[in-house]
């Protein structure tokens, strides 16, 4: 994203990439006593941090710009490395996330459970291998996870700086962790209306993916109890629509741009919104037939069953009715915002980033 608001998204997620990178080596070297199984362990959180949008760290670093004018060399480095703690986070989500739907892959690699399972079985170890992959995989979101205070606290931006966004982010994970418990509980029970899957959305990923990343931002940046309301006014409509447009590419997606099966949610039994909406709207046998297959292993061919089912419904058209409404009334709050106006630029981009995506 380069053009007038003289912002490149690509240098920027580099920028984030490499404090990723680094950090991870310096942690490395303290666990270097540890042995082989450490290295192992580092390893596997390099491919976590790897790649990816880097949605996060971005509504982060302008959530800072909007209260903050652009700051010098040094500042910008820590400011890049606060932001960058964001993304720790959101791979700690992730590798949890994928043990929990026992996902097989992410981002068309192996997930991690399921890579150090196969390390397992391959090396002729004693035990379960999947136990094993398990533990591996709750081991290194854990570290992850504590891996992320790390790096905001020690970033480089004065304590006095740092300990407001700290406060932010103590809640963020805790919703995270509460959203996540939740999701897997109305999993459980089977059963979602559209009120509990808006709850699990917002909980699980929309505060975490884009309101509270511009809170840790804009507390970095001494924000105001208005800025970071007005920011709130922003960032959950969007982080809903972020979200809502996930849920649709986990059903209709490309794999070979999502990097996941085809219908990958429906295999994990998601009670998302989208299909919240398909079974309250579908004919009776419809929405049974898609009731009973949520959570099983499908064919294709019953993948592209299933969809159809949804599309009938109704419930595509309606979800992505819903993501242009929600967007819309993000911009219109941003529009209204007093922040700085190349801030406000960039995020109207972002906005549409999130919400037009394809991956």
């Amino acid at each position: 994203m380069t053009g007038e608001t003289g912002w490149d998204s690509a240098e920027f997620r580099d920028r984030v990439q490499g404090a990723l990178d680094a950090f991870v080596d310096r942690q490395a070297g303290g666990l270097a006593t540890l042995g082989d199984d450490a290295d192992r362990l580092v390893r596997e959180a390099h491919t976590s941090v790897s790649g990816g949008k880097r949605f996060r760290a971005a509504f982060c670093y302008w959530g800072h710009r909007a209260v903050r004018s652009a700051p010098d060399d040094d500042y910008e480095d820590a400011l890049v490395r606060a932001c960058a703690s964001l993304e720790l986070l959101h791979a700690s989500a992730l590798v949890h996330d994928d043990y929990m739907d026992a996902s097989d892959t992410r981002r068309g690699r192996p997930a991690t459970h399921r890579k150090l399972a196969a390390e397992h079985r391959a090396s002729g170890w004693r035990g379960d291998p999947d136990q094993y992959g398990a533990a591996a995989a709750i081991l290194l979101g854990d570290l992850l996870l504590s891996w992320s205070d790390e790096l905001l606290r020690r970033c480089g931006l004065p304590v006095t700086q740092v300990a407001p966004a700290l406060e932010v982010f103590d809640r963020c994970r805790s919703e995270v962790i509460a959203g996540q418990f939740l999701d897997v509980s109305v999993q459980a029970r089977g059963h979602a209306d559209v009120e509990t899957a808006m709850t699990v959305l917002r909980y699980k990923s929309a505060r975490y993916s884009i309101e509270r990343p511009l809170h840790i931002g804009a507390a970095l940046a001494g924000a105001t109890p208005g800025t970071m309301a007005e920011l709130s006014r922003f960032g959950l409509p969007l982080g809903e629509a972020f979200q809502l447009r996930d849920d649709l590419l986990g059903v209709f997606g490309d794999p070979a741009t999502t990097g996941k099966p085809a219908g990958d949610d429906l295999v994990e039994g998601k009670r998302t919104v989208l299909v919240a909406l398909a079974l309250d709207a579908a004919p009776p046998a419809d929405a049974a037939r898609l009731d009973a297959a949520l959570g099983t292993a499908l064919s294709r061919d019953e993948v592209e069953e299933l969809r159809a089912v949804i599309e009938g419904s109704g419930a595509h058209a309606q979800v992505e009715a819903v993501i242009e409404e929600l967007a819309g009334h993000a911009v219109d709050a941003l529009d209204r915002a007093d922040v700085d106006d190349q801030a406000r630029e960039v995020l109207r981009g972002l906005a549409q980033a999130v919400t037009q995506r394809a991956v």
